[in-house]
């Protein structure tokens, strides 16, 4: 078993985006939200700034988030620390991994740019077993398993259809980060759970906010739930006796 999947017994519980329903999401304040919850496993998403920053933020254009024009990209980071979501200020990957030793991060690698500023960061932190780097660009994947050996990576969207559809083990990666359906195609089935675990790969799903489907999902032998209800998944949990009371 990685490092990475040693935080938490039983199925893992991400605050994706630290819990984006509640507001100011990716942010210090969102993440220690979370962890004053319970959460050991943060999703979060990186970018890089024009100076070579990985920086914490969902979006390439800060309009949404921060209602102001531009890209994170044509931003250095001191213009960047000048932004604010939901009058928080936008984090680095170094302030993250820093802030909490303990706490695992599923970091979505957002474009090419930040795949050398993010690994740097893991680096400086040390933090290599307490990160799975994942991204939905197969081609971005394989180059971040290139820079991150040993670094646990979820599986390229090849992969995940091999698995699905010929039962065929992936090369690396130690995790399928699918949602239920793509298009009209159902991903998460009980037979699909079941050749993943055959194969030693695990299954987290995204992003469930609704406690009939989080049930369901684990019903069906899920190995984590990565939401944006923060409150919804710990409730489950905790009535199917699968959360840990920090």
């Amino acid at each position: 078993m990685h490092p990475y999947l040693t935080g938490q017994s039983g199925p893992i519980a991400f605050a994706h985006r630290g819990g984006a329903a509640a507001g100011a999401e990716n942010t210090m304040a969102a993440f220690e939200r979370a962890v004053a919850l319970g959460y050991r496993y943060l999703e979060t998403d990186v970018h890089a700034s024009s100076d070579g920053v990985a920086v914490v933020f969902h979006d390439a254009d800060t309009r949404r988030l921060t209602g102001q024009p531009g890209t994170i990209a044509g931003r250095t980071w001191e213009q960047i620390r000048q932004l604010r979501v939901d009058a928080e200020p936008v984090p680095s990957l170094d302030e993250l991994l820093a802030a909490w030793p303990d706490v695992r991060l599923n970091i979505d690698v957002k474009s090419e740019a930040a795949i050398g500023a993010t690994v740097a960061a893991i680096d400086r932190a040390r933090a290599h077993d307490r990160v799975l780097l994942a991204t939905f660009n197969g081609a971005r994947l394989l180059r971040i398993r290139a820079a991150a050996p040993g670094v646990a990576t979820s599986l390229t969207p090849r992969e995940v259809a091999g698995l699905r559809f010929r039962g065929k083990k992936p090369a690396a990666g130690i995790a399928a980060q699918v949602p239920v359906r793509y298009g009209p195609v159902t991903v998460v089935n009980k037979r699909f759970v079941e050749t993943a675990h055959e194969c030693g790969i695990r299954v987290h799903v995204w992003t469930i906010d609704d406690a009939a489907q989080i049930n369901a999902l684990l019903d069906l032998g899920v190995d984590g739930i990565m939401t944006d209800r923060v409150d919804v998944l710990r409730d489950v949990y905790r009535n199917r006796g699968l959360w840990t009371e920090h």
